[in-house]
């Protein structure tokens, strides 16, 4: 990178002010993205309380859950009661000066704030209104919904699973996490068409909807089911299909046939296994690494047509070379030879793995009270702005700093609201310096980033 244009060039979204009214997973990993691009994330909270995963979870006592601080990098905190007169007062003035919006709430509350839409546009016409909610308009519109519920509602479960054990919800956070990334690629739209219209709107995201369109695949072989048996599945070889998409265990949901095989000391290690792709264009590659040369010709073998009722003796076969190795090797093997495949790896080895520390994908981050811990960072690299991780803030960190430099309220005022009641009580930095890991090459010098 040109070192003359890296001094000019800011974060992607600087400049943009969030006013961030979200909690627990699916609106607070939205925010997150914003505030990892630069944009003045402001996040809200109830004083003394404060978003409810700052509790959840504890692994110290008194001290924000890793729940909460792995959500909320880059952010400023402000109590403030928005029941109390002259706490409502400051929320709408923040209204006034944020260009987003974004809250999470079970459906109504906002309305019942007084924030409805139509106000909203009444105090800045500019704004934009990013919401997420469980379920678009229709019968459970008004229901309240989880991350699980999410994933049964948008038929990951119905799809996810053995074909002989019942529907199966997935450790990925698709319903929560995948909604709030849905919903911030919602907000930058929104943010570039007002440049050309002036004007705000609202974004909505169902994590109904988020989660089926990350399951488009098994909607596509529904339409399939109609026209025959889908011939990927692992149920093909027995023609067992109903009227609906099959759970499919791990076989591949691209047509390329694959599956989880064990290797090395998998009878002590819950974690020794690969992934396996038998691809077409690559099967006389896999024939020589298992010593099954016969197989390139053999007209059971020959064809993608051929094998697909022999998969599972296949991959039998398959499974007793991968046993006499590691998964790491097994690896090295299927990369010399360029047969896809991949490792299962754990959360211990992923903490571990230094490529994903050298690109930032996983940080090392300085909590004021946690101290150290591992996070993961920005997923989305982007070259001329480089994702700085920093720690969550303190619950109402920066009540006093949003109203001086954000609402420009005076020494007077602030006494004002404070003596109010409706800022509660700031948590207080402890002493001593902080420091924040990047994801770039470079790093920071204060984990506190001051506006």
């Amino acid at each position: 990178m040109n070192p003359d244009r890296e001094k000019t060039v800011g974060m992607a979204l600087e400049g943009v002010r969030v006013l961030d009214f979200t909690h627990v997973q699916s609106g607070p990993a939205c925010t997150q993205f914003l505030a990892w691009f630069g944009a003045d994330v402001i996040k809200v909270e109830r004083p003394g309380t404060g978003d409810i995963t700052r509790g959840q979870l504890r692994d110290i006592a008194d001290v924000d859950s890793l729940y909460f601080t792995m959500l909320n990098h880059n952010k400023r905190s402000i109590t403030l009661d928005t029941k109390n007169p002259a706490g409502k007062t400051v929320l709408e003035e923040l209204v006034q000066c944020c260009d987003v919006l974004v809250e999470n709430f079970a459906p109504g509350v906002l309305e019942r704030m007084g924030l409805t839409w139509e106000r909203l546009q009444a105090l800045n016409p500019r704004l934009i209104a990013a919401s997420i909610k469980g379920f678009g308009p229709g019968p459970y519109e008004h229901a309240k919904v989880y991350e699980n519920v999410a994933q049964c509602a948008g038929g990951s479960a119905s799809t996810t699973g053995f074909d002989d054990g019942p529907p199966v919800v997935t450790g990925a956070q698709i319903g929560d996490s995948g909604s709030g990334l849905h919903l911030a690629l919602g907000i930058v739209a929104a943010l570039h068409q007002r440049t050309s219209t002036g004007r705000g709107q609202k974004v909505t995201v169902a994590m109904q909807d988020s989660v089926l369109n990350l399951c488009r695949v098994k909607l596509r072989d529904q339409q399939r089911l109609a026209h025959g048996p889908l011939e990927e599945y692992p149920q093909y070889p027995n023609g067992v299909f109903g009227s609906s998409v099959p759970r499919a265990g791990n076989a591949s949901g691209g047509g390329q046939p694959g599956a989880i095989l064990r290797c090395e000391n998998w009878e002590t290690d819950p974690n020794a296994y690969v992934y396996f792709i038998a691809q077409a264009p690559v099967w006389d590659r896999i024939c020589a690494v298992i010593n099954r040369e016969e197989w390139i010709a053999h007209p059971d073998y020959a064809t993608p047509e051929a094998r697909l009722p022999r998969l599972g003796s296949i991959f039998d076969t398959i499974e007793q070379w991968t046993m006499t190795r590691s998964k790491f090797e097994v690896m090295d093997v299927l990369n010399a030879y360029d047969i896809p495949g991949g490792p299962i790896l754990s959360m211990e080895e992923l903490a571990a793995e230094p490529s994903l520390r050298a690109t930032g994908t996983i940080v090392e981050v300085e909590h004021p009270a946690r101290g150290r811990h591992l996070s993961v960072g920005n997923p989305i690299k982007l070259s001329d702005s480089p994702t700085v991780v920093v720690a969550s803030p303190l619950l109402g960190e920066h009540t006093e700093q949003i109203l001086r430099d954000v609402l420009h309220f005076d020494r007077d005022r602030i006494a004002e609201v404070r003596s109010s009641g409706a800022l509660g009580r700031a948590a207080e930095l402890p002493p001593g310096p902080l420091h924040a890991a990047s994801s770039s090459v470079e790093t920071r010098s204060s984990s506190r980033r001051v506006r």
